[in-house]
């Protein structure tokens, strides 16, 4: 692909701005009537689930409680990172704004907890919440538009794991239903802010050429996937290491978990790919189909708010 067609491509859905400073209709995708909302969820901490909570499957809850791990310092990083961008915001963004951080403040809540149950069986998680940290340590001191690339990097893959999650019900089949209800009510609201960073970007970067633009932000979620997805993997290693399983052994069966069966990571990558194109937006896959049919499946683990 030529620079010019690129720059071509991506001025396509980024050149608009409105009269206010903000980002025309034009340049974002996200639908116009869109909101978001905070589900305050809190989950039962007492329905200790088990040590192998997803179906009785070291290899499946490993990967999973990596994740989980690694979610609390993440999404404090995207808080904060969001925060930088307040002032001179339209509307709509700034109030979106709010409703990112409250439902991201309730994600870490609930991580916390579910990863404190993890704990509870055994587990060191601790190595993996200090492997996060180390490498969001990479992004001090940068220009806060390369942290602003990374969220929407992490976002991305965040959202499409969970389009994944509340697509095809096999991946949960047979997880313990209050942990699998922690997964479906996150992933929810992962879909439903999924445009917010990237429309924030595009109003912080509409003075950037369009190349510069695109180059930036496939650049940066090309390394920083490849860094994360690499050391999720590492940690489900470390995880089913902990269960007995050897280094070799540990390999192989999570890659045929993630690659094969149920193959996640294989299903999903053209829709991880996207980001590397130009003109993309995340909201040009419309889930809100998704947000609607996820709304209520999980009220027999709810408890009422604290």
């Amino acid at each position: 692909m030529t620079e010019q067609t690129s720059l071509d491509l991506e001025r396509s859905t980024a050149s608009g701005k409105s009269d206010d400073g903000g980002i025309t209709a034009r340049a974002s995708a996200t639908p116009a009537e869109h909101e978001l909302i905070v589900r305050d969820r809190r989950f039962d901490r007492k329905a200790m689930v088990p040590r192998w909570w997803h179906s009785n499957d070291p290899v499946a809850t490993a990967w999973y409680n990596s994740v989980s791990a690694s979610l609390p310092r993440g999404e404090a990083f995207f808080i904060d990172t969001l925060r930088d961008f307040r002032e001179g915001l339209p509307p709509k963004l700034a109030k979106e704004i709010k409703a990112f951080t409250a439902q991201e403040i309730n994600h870490t809540r609930e991580h916390v907890a579910f990863n404190r149950l993890v704990s509870d069986h055994g587990y060191n998680v601790e190595s993996i919440d200090q492997g996060i940290q180390a490498m969001l340590d990479l992004a001090a001191g940068r220009p806060k538009e390369f942290n602003l690339a990374i969220t929407i990097a992490l976002e991305h893959f965040a959202a499409i794991i969970s389009r994944q999650l509340l697509t095809d019900p096999r991946y949960l089949e047979g997880a313990d239903p209050v942990a699998a209800d922690v997964w479906r009510w996150h992933a929810t609201e992962e879909i439903e802010h999924k445009g917010l960073v990237y429309d924030i970007w595009l109003h912080a970067t509409r003075d950037w050429s369009a190349w510069k633009r695109y180059k930036t932000r496939a650049l940066v979620a090309a390394l920083i996937t490849r860094k994360y997805f690499g050391n999720r993997i590492r940690d489900a290693i470390g995880l089913l290491e902990q269960d007995g399983f050897s280094r070799r052994q540990a390999k192989w069966k999570l890659y045929a978990f993630l690659w094969w069966k149920p193959g996640m990571m294989r299903r999903m990558f053209f829709e991880w790919a996207t980001i590397l194109t130009p003109g993309f937006h995340p909201w040009k896959h419309d889930d809100r189909a998704l947000i609607q049919k996820s709304e209520s499946p999980y009220a027999d683990a709810v408890m009422p708010a604290e």
